[in-house]
């Protein structure tokens, strides 16, 4: 990878473990300045002390909290001058039936996907803007197709989609990228963490982490679509053949979806 990330500040939101842990680890070599955020004291200052550099500033925050997001950026901007690049990567999941779910969970899950990533990127736009720079959101294929047992999970990042295709075409002429990524099934702790009808955490994987994409890998891909100033990304095959099938064929891909997440009338993912 070239100089690109040299000197610049970059942002991430959730950076105390899976993806935006490897994009902090992959950056600093890169020689980037890099503000995190995270709800967890405890991981936030053992991830500063494993990179242990000057060059990553973290600070505890909650990105559903308007409050919090305001304070970490202005942290950010006070410790470092500017943002060059925000990649809006904190997100929750979940894994519930509507019917059985509480309204909570829902609500909940909009708040961390969605306005969270609202409030980060208005509170850094300005400097973002002059320095034209570039606003990312780490998305999902559950963004373009509805997933089942993940209702509040699929409109959240329908949301984040449809708001920085609006925050792009706001800022054509800024000089500024609007981008949104969508990791395929990344081997992470989002699933650990995925809230159940009642709100509590999962706390398993029904997946075999080992056969799915890195971290790192997923890192990497983001990174150099950040370089190029892509539009979107999809990563996988498989997703992009899904996205094309519903918008081709959706009556067809419910079935293929519904057969993927079921096994005897029963949400098996």
């Amino acid at each position: 990878m070239s100089n690109f990330f040299s000197n610049k500040v970059v942002v991430i939101t959730g950076g105390s473990e899976g993806i935006g842990k490897a994009l902090i680890k992959a950056l600093l070599p890169l020689g980037a300045k890099i503000s995190t955020c995270g709800r967890n004291a405890d991981k936030l200052q053992s991830l500063q002390q494993e990179v242990n550099t000057n060059n990553l500033h973290t600070f505890i925050a909650d990105i559903s909290n308007f409050d919090d997001c305001k304070n970490f950026i202005n942290s950010t901007l006070q410790k470092f001058g500017g943002i060059d690049v925000l990649i809006n990567n904190a997100g929750i999941s979940m894994r519930a039936l509507l019917k059985d779910a509480d309204a909570s969970v829902i609500t909940k899950v909009m708040d961390i996907n969605f306005n969270g990533t609202v409030y980060c990127t208005k509170l850094a736009l300005h400097s973002i803007i002059e320095r034209k720079g570039t606003i990312v959101g780490v998305s999902s294929i559950a963004g373009y197709r509805g997933l089942p047992g993940r209702t509040g999970y699929s409109a959240s990042k329908f949301a984040v989609n449809g708001f920085l295709e609006s925050l792009r075409t706001e800022l054509l002429d800024t000089g500024v990228n609007v981008m949104w990524v969508c990791p395929g099934f990344t081997a992470s702790n989002i699933r650990n963490a995925a809230l159940t009808k009642d709100g509590s955490q999962q706390g398993q994987t029904p997946l075999d982490e080992h056969s799915l994409m890195t971290a790192e890998e997923c890192a990497a891909i983001t990174l150099k679509a950040i370089e190029k100033r892509k539009r979107t990304l999809i990563y996988t095959i498989a997703d992009k053949r899904t996205v094309w099938l519903n918008k081709l064929f959706p009556s067809l891909t419910d079935k293929l979806v519904r057969n993927f997440f079921y096994k005897n009338n029963e949400l098996i993912k």
